[in-house]
């Protein structure tokens, strides 16, 4: 194995861990700290509030887990899918790839967590322009998994490698 791909394996795990820290510590601030669940929403600036959300689904609201076996089988679900994608990372080997699945597996496993202790992923950060909101209540696991899927989704349609010709095909011999 190539030494320097190893590297960026293990530099990837600790970035998901280090996203899986930062999003569980901001959750708890957001909830312990500013009690937002209790006052709701807080204006910071006049385009980012926090703002209270329960996700009891998924991305977008898919998925909506309104029953325990319901919720412990979405629970299942993104672990699996966390499992995937850990496995995805670690057979890598395009360093741009890892840190993007870094990015998604630090986020998958905030989420997973949340889901499993609150039995819905805590949301808070609230973008918006007026009235005109281009994201749905987020929290850092979303976000990182957003930016993770798009980097993966712009280097598989942007960065193609070209396909290689075989030499030892002649053409015209029959």
């Amino acid at each position: 194995m190539n030494a320097s791909v190893t590297k960026y394996r293990i530099t990837g795990l600790v970035i998901a861990f280090l996203i899986f820290v930062i999003d569980q510590f901001t959750k708890f601030v957001v909830m312990h700290k500013l009690d937002l669940p209790s006052r709701g929403q807080i204006e910071l600036i006049p385009f980012f509030n926090l703002t209270w959300a329960e996700n009891y689904g998924v991305s977008m609201g898919f998925l909506t887990a309104s029953t325990e076996f319901q919720r412990w089988a979405l629970v299942a679900l993104t672990g699996v899918i966390g499992l995937a994608v850990l496995v995805w990372m670690w057979r890598e080997k395009a360093k741009w790839d890892i840190f993007a699945l870094s990015l998604v597996l630090g986020g998958a496993a905030g989420n997973i967590l949340d889901r499993t202790r609150l039995g819905y992923v805590a949301d808070f950060a609230d973008l918006h322009f007026g009235g005109f909101r281009p994201f749905l209540i987020f929290n850092v696991a979303d976000a990182c998994i957003s930016i993770g899927v798009v980097i993966l989704l712009a280097r598989a349609l942007l960065l193609r490698d070209k396909p290689v010709e075989d030499k030892n095909i002649q053409l015209g011999d029959s």
